[in-house]
């Protein structure tokens, strides 16, 4: 199993009510995410004994709105953004400077996520692990940009979310 360390700050205080359990939560599906991704897609820093970071920032729909328009030139809020070092051109020899993985960041805001959940009709528990889930896909280097990358995250979302008892979030039509 792949060593991790979740950073968790919490920048809304109304996270903790909302979903009880939240920093287990949140290690269990990333424990989750990177146990299924490891097993089904080559990323070779996975299988390493580096330990891999992660930095989780739940906030709300003012700092998601001011990120993504200050860095995706979108003005508006989002659910989820994720900032991936995997990107940077230096991340293969940071990784093996330092001896760890840095993965990047996830913000997730909670005024949009409680709106979604309620207009799907599903938990903040159940929406939250899909939006977490999401985020670290990217960080590992997934996308969906176009329809076929779309594709393949939606199912490696599916799966990982299998695990964790919920339901495909994109509706039973859409089985991997």
């Amino acid at each position: 199993m792949t060593k991790t360390n979740l950073t968790i700050t919490i920048n809304e205080p109304g996270w903790e009510k909302q979903i009880p359990g939240l920093r287990q939560l949140a290690d269990n599906v990333l424990a989750n995410a990177l146990e299924y991704v490891k097993a089904n897609e080559e990323i070779d820093f996975l299988n390493t004994q580096k330990p891999v970071n992660i930095n989780l920032c739940l906030s709300n729909d003012d700092e998601v709105h001011a990120l993504n328009r200050d860095f995706r030139g979108m003005d508006k809020p989002t659910n989820v953004l994720s900032f991936a070092t995997i990107d940077d051109p230096d991340f293969d020899m940071d990784t093996e400077l330092f001896g760890e993985v840095e993965l990047g960041d996830i913000i997730i805001a909670l005024e949009t996520m409680q709106r979604e959940a309620a207009e799907k009709q599903i938990s903040l528990h159940d929406h939250f692990c899909h939006l977490f889930t999401h985020g670290i896909l990217h960080l590992l280097g997934f996308d969906h940009i176009e329809d076929e990358e779309a594709e393949h995250m939606e199912n490696f979302e599916i799966n990982i979310l299998k695990r964790l008892n919920i339901k495909n979030p994109y509706g039973d039509e859409k089985e991997p």
